[in-house]
């Protein structure tokens, strides 16, 4: 069975853009609904920050990506969703159309940018150490987990200057590589509930179509009803995302082939790690 995989946000803006009726078509969408050129790289209307920048693009390469696939005559008998890609899981799910998709995503990014205003965030990616330590660290430092991805690739997020010292004291008890990245929102944190009323009626806004293929989510890897979807949500914002036990929760669905939608290819290194784990 064909799982088709949504990841989150991209962290680098890209070099190029496919030239094909597809991406044109997507980026036409995106220009109409969020007043943003993918090509240039630029707003065509109010100014908003180069994380919501990423965002759009993300969600704009996860759903042409999964055009691509379906033109290759693939289609998925199972979706995984991580972070952010829950947009164009939605759409390629036939739970939003696309444009809907693209302008949900886009209104939670604006509304979590709100936050930047308020506070100094950053994303701290610690790779190497296990579970135990890693929250050890993230308590120390009073930071939080937002992304467990394998066994030892984790993302702590919070204050900036606190995750400093905390990317500090990671590389002290073992991790091999330990970065700091600037971020507009301490995603998956509790810390977000500070928004949690705007995005609840964001989110309350849109009518979920019972989605046509099982959309397994990445907090309880539970299979996603149209009428759950606002409540996860808003839920995920504030919680972590356990890739690892979502890709195992996959693949015991029966899902035997991944394919990821979406800019680079981060949820298949994470699946490869997983896959040598498990054969060791």
């Amino acid at each position: 069975m064909n799982c088709f995989m949504f990841p989150g946000q991209p962290l680098e803006r890209p070099t190029q853009f496919p030239d094909d009726p597809d991406f044109r078509e997507i980026a036409a969408m995106v220009r109409a609904r969020v007043c943003f050129d993918l090509e240039c790289f630029a707003w065509t209307g109010r100014e908003w920050t180069e994380n919501v920048k990423l965002q759009v693009y993300g969600i704009a390469m996860s759903l042409y990506e999964a055009r691509r696939l379906r033109r290759e005559g693939l289609s998925p008998g199972i979706i995984g969703e991580h972070s952010m890609g829950i947009y164009a899981a939605l759409a390629a799910s036939a739970s939003l159309p696309e444009e809907e998709a693209i302008e949900l995503a886009f209104r939670i990014g604006c509304a979590t940018a709100e936050m930047a205003g308020a506070g100094d965030y950053a994303i701290g990616c610690a790779v190497g150490l296990t579970c135990e330590p890693l929250l050890a660290v993230a308590e120390n430092n009073g930071v939080y987990l937002a992304n467990h991805n394998t066994s030892r690739h984790f993302l702590l997020s919070g204050e900036r200057e606190k995750m400093e010292a905390a990317m500090t004291e990671a590389l002290h008890a073992g991790a091999f590589s330990a970065k700091t990245f600037p971020c507009d929102a301490p995603l998956h944190t509790p810390l977000i509930q500070e928004v949690a009323g705007e995005m609840r009626t964001i989110f309350a806004d849109y009518r979920y179509r019972e989605p046509a293929v099982p959309l397994v989510n990445h907090i309880d890897q539970d299979c996603l009803a149209a009428a759950d979807l606002a409540d996860f949500m808003l839920r995920e914002l504030a919680l972590p995302v356990y890739w690892e036990k979502t890709y195992l929760a996959l693949r015991a669905a029966g899902a035997t082939r991944f394919f990821e939608a979406g800019a680079g290819e981060s949820l298949r290194k994470y699946n490869r790690w997983i896959d040598s784990q498990a054969s060791v």
